[in-house]
Parts: C-alpha cells; structure tokens; sequence
C-alpha cells in the first residue's frame, strides 16, 4: 500500500507539469509559424530554430560567457544565503540589531543596480569579485527577511519543551526555533536564486570583462537578435538548475514538503 501511495503520488507530480510542457510547446510552434508566415526579418524577432542555429553557431564563446557568470553567481548565492540567515537569526536576537541593519538592508534593495554599479567599478574594477559582493548584496535581504519570519512563527510550545528539558535559551534559537523554521527560510532562498544569475548578467552588463552580461551587450550593439535570445536563454537555464538545486537540498534536509502537513487535518 505504502509503495502504491507512493507511486501514485509521483505520478500526480509528474502530471502537474504537463500543461506547463504543453504550453510552452504550443508557444514555440506559434512563434515559429508566426515569424516564418510573416516574413519578420530577424533583427527584429528571431524564430526558435534561428535562435537554436545561432547558438550551436557560437557555442565555443557563449559557454566561456555561460561559465564566468555561473561562477559570479553561484558564489555570491553562497555568501548571500550565509550572510542573510546570520543577519535574520541576528535581527530576530537583538531588537537593537534589527533596527540598525533591516533598514539599510531594505534602502539597499530599493536602489537600482544602475545607480550601485559604478561604485563596485570605482572599488572592484572590471574583475568578477565585485559581482560577487552585488549579487550577495541584492541577495541577502530575502533570506534574511524570511529568516526573522521564520523564526517569529515557531509555535511557542517547541519552545518551552526544549526550555523545560533543561535547554539554554542560545540552544534552543539554533537547534530548535531554527529547525523548525527553515522551511520558511528555504522560500526566502528560493526568491534569492530567482534572481541570482539575472543580476550577475546585469552587472556584467554595466562594467565587466567578460560573462554573459558583455555577450548580450555585444549581440545588442552588432543587432544580433539570436544571440541575444541565446544569452537570455542561458540565464533562465542557470536560474532553473539552481532553483532545482535548492529544491533538492530541501528535500534532502528537511524531506518532502507534505511530510509536514498533519496528518489528521483532512479529519477536522
């Protein structure tokens, strides 16, 4: 029964994704049939297969591009979850705390990349650590939102067993109120990943020697509409793989998100 169950409940997941493969499918064959009907000249909007052409075409410079902001991006994600659970675990811990960073974190995100850049450029130059310090900039604050969230939410009783079984109040923040809200704070992560690579490619964009952000800039200033498509498309690759990246170290921690419901809610 237990194996039936489990068969049935992967096979539910698996069907969930089938509007999505048929939608996306169903756009692409629109798109081509458009452009190919329409005669639309491709610097203007570029078919599927042109992109797909141009891509194996210059293939042996994007991957080089691909690799530069897969390594900005994956290691500013890196410094950006540790720094943002230190920050939120801090905040929750000391009200002091919570109101001298959470406002300069939040003014950090309201201001745009545009107007930062140039100041990573004046301090970094062109190399990639300054990419670094932006993406785990622009990061950090979810994480570090869904973090103090996370922990105000822990119910109070794990608290107070933990208190009673003769834990210290510093225990019980890391191994218990922590523990139990990591799940939220794994959703501040996955709202981080969403935006790694796309800001690692928009800093390069702005000042860099290299990475998919100075690719896009070269297709856009040659008019190489495919390129420019094949550039975007390697971003939304590198966000997706991430994504699932996250997915499967929650999983592997913490165990399937249904695993938490309660099983007697459906009773109520």
């Amino acid at each position: 029964m237990a194996r039936q169950s489990r068969k049935s409940h992967h096979s539910r997941r698996y069907l969930r994704w089938l509007p999505t493969f048929a939608a996306v499918l169903t756009i692409l064959v629109i798109w081509q049939v458009w452009v190919e009907a329409a005669h639309v000249p491709q610097t203007v909007m570029p078919s599927p297969t042109q992109i797909v052409d141009a891509t194996v075409e210059t293939w042996p410079t994007l991957w080089p591009a691909t690799l530069t902001t897969l390594e900005e991006g994956a290691i500013g994600f890196l410094f950006a979850v540790a720094a943002g659970i230190m920050v939120g675990v801090g905040c929750y811990a000391s009200k002091t705390l919570d109101a001298a960073l959470f406002p300069l974190l939040y003014a950090a995100q309201t201001m745009p990349l545009i107007s930062i850049a140039p100041l990573f450029l004046i301090w970094f130059g062109f190399e990639t650590s300054g990419k670094i310090v932006i993406v785990a900039v622009f990061g950090l604050f979810p994480i570090a939102v869904q973090t103090i969230r996370g922990l105000r939410d822990v119910p109070r009783y794990y608290v107070d067993v933990a208190l009673t079984c003769g834990a210290t109040p510093v225990w019980t923040l890391w191994h218990v109120k922590l523990r139990v809200a990591t799940r939220q704070i794994f959703g501040g992560i996955r709202i981080s990943a969403a935006y790694t690579f796309a800001t690692a490619a928009t800093a390069e964009y702005l000042g860099a020697r290299r990475g998919l952000g100075i690719w896009l800039q070269a297709a856009y200033n040659s008019f190489r509409m495919p390129l420019i498509f094949s550039a975007t498309f390697m971003i939304i690759v590198l966000t997706c793989v991430l994504l699932i990246a996250v997915s499967l170290t929650e999983r592997v921690l913490l165990g399937p998100a249904d695993e938490d419901e309660d099983p007697d809610a459906d009773q109520l």
